[in-house]
């Protein structure tokens, strides 16, 4: 059986994101997490960044009540500071982690910025105990001089109401 010839007409590069693209860097910054690579991953925020992790389902507002995190680029930048100080108790001994990037879809684009949906599980492994997360997470992305880089990230953990140990590694 042969199958029909397609002809794929080359379109013009526009300069919008693909999934393919935002996928290959989902991924990429998961690697630098699991890899402790902390001060790599801070550089793919911009200068006016934000983190935020939901107490709530739905929440609206990280000023509305209380979140997990709510980070701007200065406490990222604290948060990676203490990660990477051989002091840091709440990492003795270092949680070895590892993370799963999936179902990644472009929610709203345009040539130089779009936002991002995709599932996520992180295995974080510290102390004989062992820890799963899962949710959704929503990055806005944009075109810098240096690739892509993160406006803002959001991430929904599915058990966010949930009583929570400490949470220092990064989702």
């Amino acid at each position: 059986m042969t199958l029909p010839q397609r002809t794929v007409q080359p379109r013009p590069d526009s300069g919008a994101f693909d999934a393919a693209a935002c996928e290959t860097f989902l991924v990429h910054e998961a690697r630098l997490l699991d890899e402790g690579r902390f001060d790599e991953w801070l550089s793919l925020f911009t200068a006016d960044a934000w983190y935020w992790v939901p107490s709530e389902p739905n929440q609206a507002s990280p000023r509305d009540t209380i979140s997990l995190i709510y980070d701007d680029r200065r406490l990222l930048e604290t948060r990676v500071r203490r990660l990477a100080s051989p002091r840091i108790y709440s990492q003795e001994p270092r949680s070895r982690t590892s993370r799963m990037i999936g179902n990644v879809t472009i929610e709203e684009a345009a040539a130089d910025a779009c936002t991002v949906r995709s599932k996520f599980q992180l295995l974080e492994y510290r102390r004989e105990s062992q820890h799963i997360f899962g949710g959704t997470s929503l990055h806005r992305l944009v075109r810098g001089d240096g690739g892509i880089q993160i406006v803002w990230k959001r991430v929904d953990l599915v058990n966010c109401d949930a009583p929570h140990e400490g949470l220092v590694v990064p989702f």
